[in-house]
């Protein structure tokens, strides 16, 4: 930690060892905390914290997202889900998942983050696997319906949950690293689907038992977390007492005057908050940002076993081929994350990774030979699945304190969930096998999203430069300055 002296006057100064991390060369920051405190603060919640949220995020991809794998694999069959009822179930998903998206993140610390999130896992586990017995469209969009409710807070608390035990450019990275488990979701879903559906036995033929197992291990999984995951920094067991002090201290030397408070579990809610993240370019562009990235990353993997099947596979076959582009896009999540956090870029990669994506749905719309589209499903994949964690956490970033980001991320979550209406009907069953209209939309989208990230840039580059020139520094005279948040003229945006 720092080492502390006295000065000639007998006050208390500190002799820094370390620079403190920056997302502008223009700040002028000092040293403050002993390198290898921190590194071994990081490395203990780099393997305490984000393996389970890495199982969290894949178990719950998976079960949100096996209904395709049993689509193809009877379902639509037995329940009849002719014309646009298979679409209809899906979308159905959204309505509470959008609804508790804000209140959720609120509410995260106040129920204890190591139990909340643990317990969110546990409901919608026991929700999956009744989706093993329903036997009607109705049964369906039920659990559905209620597989959403539990499952609606996740993503927002993993992001916020994240930023209380990592610095803003350590952030980047861990949620590559758990986010990196939607895509190998696909990869194993369409292997667990291949072998559950062959089992017929007690009147259940093939697809109930993708849900049944696959909820049974998230009910389990769930249970073990409860007793590892840590609340907060200060309550983590695995830490010395001098690496609780050393967490919190450079969580609020991090925060460049935005957090006054000196740990996160001592941050107090109010209104005040809620309003400064709804107040802000930031939450507003980047919602709608993640809005046009999330509709193609969510078609992508409802409709990836359908559109393989369309190219003419059976479907065993198909499951299988749905393995390797999900793969590459695991990879791809690890590594346009670490690259993002080693130059502290967020808005560079994600359109870098739109142009890849695009390319892919040129393959996938403008040619007829199924190798070529097959790999188009790659490029999408690849381009695509790395936008989502960079379009969150750069709005985690530029957030602060903790309400604020709660509230924003929430918020952004909300809204982006919005596109799985669109999402949910793009690839219709009477535009196979080409489907032309799906694959146009979401290059309609990245397109949108390439113009939103472009203006993301230059607003914080601008804002940036007028801080750095003391075009903010009124606002330390109009009132607390512990109010301030991101608005405090020495926090920088990170472009």
């Amino acid at each position: 930690m720092a080492v502390i002296e006295k000065d000639n006057l007998g006050d208390t100064k500190h002799e820094y060892v370390e620079d403190l991390e920056k997302t502008n060369t223009t700040w002028d920051d000092r040293p403050t905390l002993d390198p290898e405190l921190d590194k071994r603060i990081t490395r203990k919640f780099d393997r305490h914290v984000v393996p389970w949220l890495f199982g969290l995020w894949l178990l719950a991809f998976i079960d949100r997202s096996n209904v395709g794998n049993a689509k193809i694999s009877g379902l639509s069959q037995e329940l009849k889900l002719d014309g646009d009822k298979f679409n209809i179930a899906l979308a159905v998903f959204y309505i509470p998942y959008i609804l508790v998206d804000v209140p959720s993140n609120l509410v995260l610390k106040y129920f204890r983050a190591g139990y909340y999130l643990p317990s969110l896992i546990i409901g919608w586990g026991l929700v999956g696997m009744c989706m093993g017995f329903v036997k009607s469209y109705t049964d369906l969009i039920v659990t559905r319906f209620f597989l959403g409710l539990m499952e609606g807070g996740l993503l927002g608390g993993m992001i916020i949950y994240l930023a209380m035990f990592f610095r803003r450019h350590q952030l980047m990275f861990r949620i590559g690293l758990f986010y990196c488990a939607a895509p190998l979701s696909g990869a194993f879903g369409g292997l667990l689907a291949t072998g559950l559906a062959k089992i017929h036995t007690g009147g259940y033929n093939g697809w109930p038992f993708i849900f049944f197992v696959e909820g049974g291990f998230t009910v389990l999984f769930g249970i073990l977390t409860i007793f590892f995951l840590p609340h907060t920094p200060a309550e983590s067991k695995f830490l010395t007492e001098e690496e609780k002090a050393g967490a919190a201290l450079r969580m609020h030397l991090d925060s460049h005057g935005a957090d006054t408070a000196d740990e996160v579990k001592n941050e107090k809610f109010s209104w005040h908050w809620v309003r400064m993240a709804f107040l802000n370019w930031n939450t507003v562009l980047l919602s709608l940002n993640f809005f046009a990235i999330i509709t193609p990353i969510y078609s992508y993997s409802l409709f990836l076993p359908t559109i393989i099947k369309s190219l003419g596979y059976k479907a065993v076959h198909a499951q299988l081929l749905t393995v390797p582009p999900n793969v590459g896009a695991f990879l791809s999540v690890l590594l346009v994350t670490w690259l993002s956090d080693k130059y502290r870029m967020r808005g560079p990669f994600m359109l870098a990774g739109c142009v890849v994506a695009i390319a892919g749905y040129i393959m996938l719309i403008s040619n007829n030979h199924h190798t070529i589209q097959y790999g188009g499903t790659f490029l999408v994949a690849a381009g695509v699945f790395p936008c989502s964690p960079l379009v969150m956490g750069w709005l985690a970033n530029n957030l602060a304190p903790h309400y604020v980001r709660a509230t924003g991320t929430g918020a952004q979550i909300m809204i982006a969930n919005c596109a799985a209406f669109i999402a949910t009907f793009t690839y219709l069953a009477a535009d196979a096998p080409r489907y032309i209209t799906g694959h146009a939309i979401n290059i309609g989208m990245l397109c949108m999203a390439l113009t939103i990230t472009s203006w993301m840039l230059v607003y914080c580059s601008w804002e940036n430069k007028k801080r750095a020139k003391g075009g903010r520094d009124y606002r330390l005279a109009e009132g607390d300055e512990s109010m301030l948040g991101y608005k405090h003229p020495s926090f920088r945006y990170t472009l």
